[in-house]
């Protein structure tokens, strides 16, 4: 596969794995290549987690409702939410960020560049991710209403918009890593229909940590996919204004 349109081709959600194990250091590389999808003020505020151990997939397989795509499964590659790093992640991209600035910036423009991100990550980012019983959602709702009074405003601040906004980022790496695993000939599934609760506690994950989706890692057997793809007419998805 060498286009963009063959590894889309290729993708499929495949429900049915067959023995042939894949390689973990391939799975991980897709992982790492995931890392490079968008993500709002670059904070990657989600983690990976990649499952090869026999024990802990069988468990995993359970709390996906051991479906066929979960029980076949060679490996699985689960994406969680951590909207909670935020101050983590800022901090470390604050710093990174000042060295790139001083590497690569004209020596004359470099304070008003090092200035720009202090406000991202030292106030924007806390702003916009930090949580406290629906308060702070509140005043960042009230915020904007009363920005967008007077000029276009960024308006979905309440704390469940930016729980979205951080479930839509990591959908994006999700994306992208399977994307990078179809480029490589391998096949995934993924899959949001579990019990999210059970995945959380076999990863032992804190409370605030989300699962965005798990996705199941192999190599497609006979019976892995349904019939053709199916998808709605362009024209009716697609709008030219």
């Amino acid at each position: 596969m060498n286009s963009l349109k063959e590894i889309l081709e290729f993708r499929r959600a495949v429900r049915s794995f067959s023995d042939q194990p894949i390689d973990a250091e391939v799975v991980k590389q897709c992982a790492e290549e995931a890392m490079l999808a968008p993500t709002a003020y670059g904070v990657q505020l989600y983690e990976m987690y990649h499952i090869t151990n026999k024990d802990l997939l069988k468990k995993m397989a359970h709390a996906c409702l051991d479906q066929s795509s979960a029980t076949t499964a060679q490996q699985f590659v689960v994406f969680v939410t951590r909207q909670d790093l935020y101050k983590e992640r800022a901090a470390y991209l604050l710093k990174q960020q000042v060295e790139n600035v001083k590497r690569n910036s004209p020596a004359e423009k470099q304070a008003s560049h090092i200035k720009y991100h202090e406000e991202v990550y030292k106030k924007i980012v806390p702003l916009l991710y930090m949580r406290f019983f629906g308060l702070m959602g509140a005043f960042r709702y009230l915020l904007s209403s009363v920005s967008g009074l007077f000029k276009p405003t960024y308006r979905q601040m309440t704390e469940n918009d930016m729980r979205i906004d951080v479930h839509k980022n990591c959908a994006l790496a999700a994306e992208t890593f399977m994307l990078s695993m179809a480029e490589k000939g391998y096949d995934t599934c993924p899959m949001t229909g579990i019990d999210s609760l059970r995945v959380k506690r076999l990863l032992k994950l804190p409370y605030s940590a989300e699962i965005n989706m798990v996705i199941s890692c192999g190599i497609r057997s006979e019976r892995g996919l349904y019939g053709e793809r199916v998808r709605i007419p362009s024209e009716k998805l697609y709008k030219r204004i």
